[in-house]
Formats: structure tokens, C-alpha cells, sequence
């Protein structure tokens, strides 16, 4: 054998996740609103909001919604529970 033995690896560089997934979704374009887009406003305490729900009536309020059938669509078996699990999926 004349040539020298060399590592059949090539360590030119590695890829990046552009070269795996080129058409990959650009989400930087999610953080170009400014704060004054806002509706709430900068005031706004999500943490405050929250903990003024009443949770008890929002339970009983979409276990009515989700049982009410509507004759224009009616609801499988009664309910709408796997309808909206069949939309959100």
C-alpha cells in the first residue's frame, strides 16, 4: 500500500438546523409589535385577572356550552367535548 491511511470522516463543519429544515418558520416576525399594540395596556396584570375569575361558574358555564345541542349542529351524543377536541387537534 502506497497512500496513507486518513479518517474517512470529513471535519470541514457541522449543520446547523437551516441546512436540516431550509423552509423552517421564521417566529422572529411574532416579536416585532410594540407595546403600545397592546390592548390591555401596560397596566394590564394578567396575574390579577386571572385570580379574579370566578373558576367554579367558567366550569359550569362550558360544561352548559358544551352540552346545550344546537339544532342547526347538533352535538355528538349530546355533546360538544369531542368536537371542539376534533378542531383543536
Amino acid at each position: 500500500m502506497e497512500s496513507e491511511s486518513k479518517c474517512p470522516v470529513s471535519h470541514s463543519g457541522g449543520t446547523t438546523n437551516r441546512d436540516w429544515w431550509p423552509d423552517e418558520v421564521n417566529l422572529k416576525v411574532l416579536q416585532q409589535n410594540s407595546p403600545a399594540a397592546d390592548p390591555m395596556g401596560e397596566e394590564f396584570n394578567y396575574d390579577d385577572a386571572f385570580s379574579s375569575l370566578d373558576l367554579n361558574a367558567l366550569k359550569a358555564d362550558l360544561a352548559a356550552l358544551m352540552t346545550d345541542s344546537q339544532d342547526w349542529w347538533p352535538a355528538d351524543y349530546g355533546h360538544y367535548g369531542p368536537l371542539f377536541i376534533r378542531m383543536a387537534w
